[in-house]
């Protein structure tokens, strides 16, 4: 599903994030101070204590391809379901509490800075595969999870 992203950094930190997917008239707004937003109404991500309980969601398996296929496949086959497709609306379903992980590589600043504050706004975490913080650096992996228990446990799977 496109979207348009639009994202602001404040000390080159991911800060206020809009995501417009005109396709289904939805917009998502995220920030310090309202939390995340879908076409005005509050969202929240939904409580998952452990990976084997786990929806994930991926753009498509094929973009990780090379060194990080194995690690994705790692975190795949520790959850409980795996759905492709959706693009930036995968963030959008995660932050409303209908998935439970977002995982992406080959990604960049565009492609994600205006989805952590959505994300981070409904309650969640959204680091690399590492765990460290997303900026305008970065290796292009993005983990994203509605539970903050349940990131480090995806951060684990995926080696980081």
């Amino acid at each position: 599903m496109f979207g348009t992203l639009i994202g602001l950094l404040k000390d080159g930190v991911p800060w206020i994030g809009v995501m417009d997917n005109p396709a289904l008239d939805e917009v998502w707004a995220g920030a310090p101070g309202i939390g995340a937003t879908r076409n005005g109404e509050t969202v929240r991500c939904r409580p998952c204590p452990d990976l084997a309980s786990a929806w994930l969601y991926t753009t498509s398996p094929q973009m990780h391809q090379g060194l990080n296929f194995g690690h994705f496949e790692n975190l795949r086959h520790g959850c409980r379901h795996a759905l492709y497709g959706g693009d930036c609306y995968s963030y959008g379903t995660l932050a409303r509490g209908r998935a439970d992980l977002v995982c992406d590589s080959s990604m960049q600043p565009y492609d994600y800075v205006a989805l952590v504050p959505i994300v981070e706004g409904a309650g969640g975490r959204m680091t690399d595969w590492a765990g460290g913080t997303l900026g305008l650096g970065g290796d292009g992996t993005v983990i994203a999870s509605g539970d903050p228990a349940l990131h480090d446990q995806a951060v684990a799977a995926l080696g980081g």
